[in-house]
Order: C-alpha cells, then sequence, then structure tokens
C-alpha cells in the first residue's frame, strides 16, 4: 500500500470520537536527554581515529537525521568520504554501547506527562532516526512504566524521517485519522515528517534545536515544558 493510499485510509476512518486519538512522540531530545552520551561516544570514536573532537552544542545540530548525518558531521569536511564516515560509525556504535547509561535520562515532567495521557486513554508511539533495536533497547530501559503501542526506529526497509512513510503506518495501525495525531519532536526533521503526514507538529523546547528552527520547519505549537502539552486545545478541548 503506498504512502498516499494509507494516509486516505486514515483519513476516510469516521469511528474514534476522542480530539486526540494518538501521540507519536520522537526520542533523542524530546523523551530522552542523550546528548552528552551520544557526544562523548561520537567524541572517543574521533580520538580514537587520530581526529578532532566536538562540542555538545555542536553534536546537537549534528544528530536527528541517522547515523550517517552525524558521523558525516563530525569529521572534517576533507575526511568526509564514505569509507571514513563508515569505519567512524562502526567505531561509534562500538563506543555507544559502552556508554548509553551513562548520563542518558528522561527530561524533567515526562515520566508524568507520559503518565498523565496513558490515564486519558491516548495511544502513544515512538518513532525516532535511531537504530531499531537501540530504540527498543532505551524505551525499555528509561520508560519500562510506559506502554507504547508501537516503537519504531531506523531500520533497512524503513526510510528516515523526515519521510512520512512510517509515521503514516504508525497511525495507521494505531486507528488514528491523521489529522487528530500529534507528531511530537524537537528538530525540523520531526516538523517536517509531521506535516508531510498531515499530522498536528508539536515543538519541544527542551531539545536539541531552537525555536525559531521549529517554526521556520512548520511548528503548528510550540511547548516550553511536557505538561504543557496536557493544555494543547487537541488534547484539553472535548472530543469532536
Amino acid at each position: 500500500m503506498t504512502v498516499k493510499n494509507i494516509q486516505q485510509n486514515i483519513l476516510n476512518n469516521s469511528d474514534i470520537s476522542t480530539r486526540c486519538e494518538a501521540i507519536i512522540f520522537d526520542l533523542d531530545g524530546t523523551l530522552l536527554d542523550t546528548i552528552d552520551d551520544l557526544t562523548d561516544a561520537m567524541n572517543a570514536a574521533l580520538a580514537n581515529r587520530g581526529y578532532p573532537l566536538r562540542s555538545v552544542e555542536e553534536c546537537k545540530n549534528l544528530v536527528g537525521e541517522g547515523t550517517d548525518v552525524f558521523a558525516g558531521g563530525a569529521l572534517p569536511p576533507d575526511s568526509r568520504q564514505p569509507d571514513i564516515i563508515s569505519n567512524l560509525i562502526n567505531e561509534y556504535r562500538a563506543e555507544y554501547a559502552k556508554m548509553w547509561t551513562h548520563k542518558t535520562k528522561p527530561y524533567p515532567g515526562i515520566v508524568k506527562l507520559l503518565n498523565d495521557l496513558a490515564d486519558r486513554h491516548i495511544p502513544l508511539a515512538v518513532l525516532s532516526n535511531k537504530r531499531d533495536a537501540a530504540v527498543k533497547e532505551a524505551v525499555a530501559y528509561f520508560l519500562p512504566n510506559t506502554q507504547f503501542s508501537e516503537i519504531i526506529g531506523a531500520r533497512n526497509e524503513i526510510p528516515l524521517k523526515p519521510d512520512a512513510g512510517a509515521a503514516l503506518s504508525i497511525a495507521e495501525k494505531l486507528g488514528s485519522r491523521v489529522q487528530y495525531t500529534l507528531f511530537v519532536g524537537d528538530t525540523k526533521t520531526d516538523m517536517q515528517t509531521a506535516r508531510s503526514a498531515g499530522m498536528i507538529a508539536v515543538g519541544v523546547l527542551w531539545g536539541f534545536r531552537t525555536a525559531k528552527e521549529l517554526k521556520l520547519n512548520g511548528a503548528n505549537h510550540l511547548v516550553s515544558r511536557p505538561e504543557e502539552i496536557l493544555n494543547l486545545p487537541e488534547i484539553s478541548l472535548p472530543g469532536i
């Protein structure tokens, strides 16, 4: 089934009566504060190969579009050949496997938000450009008490965000119409994914990117704290 057909099937579904029918969350920079471990792992990999290190702020602007983009951007411009990037990715993944729990934690207020949304019986999902196995492992480790209906990371057969395919597939599985599905993230990639899918784009300001970037890429709402999501009109207003 094509992306267009999936989207049309969801739009045609008229059997659901709640205003917000599902919420899809990005992971890094949205649910989990991972940037220190991501930076430390990349810097360890860079140091092992004799390259200059990157700051946390630099890494904030490199993550979110997949490991290829992260590794390529971390290298000096004259070293961004495919074989060098591939080797650095392997080194980075080995380092990250050693330290992914060292500094990572849910952002303040996230666990309560997820509990409150669960109490409202809103289906929840995670969609990340991090490797699928790593996404599932991180969610299970850091958010063990939250029941996510779908957890999807990068797989060979699924295009990365901002392609809308995975988001639309999640909405279809959850029985959620796209116009009543919130997509919550912290980067332009997330906002572009939401808008391409016809979903409501919610940009979070506690993550890796700026309000300006989120606005320029189509954010319908910006929130400064997790609890503000509960006050968005799509959630706080009565059902349609």
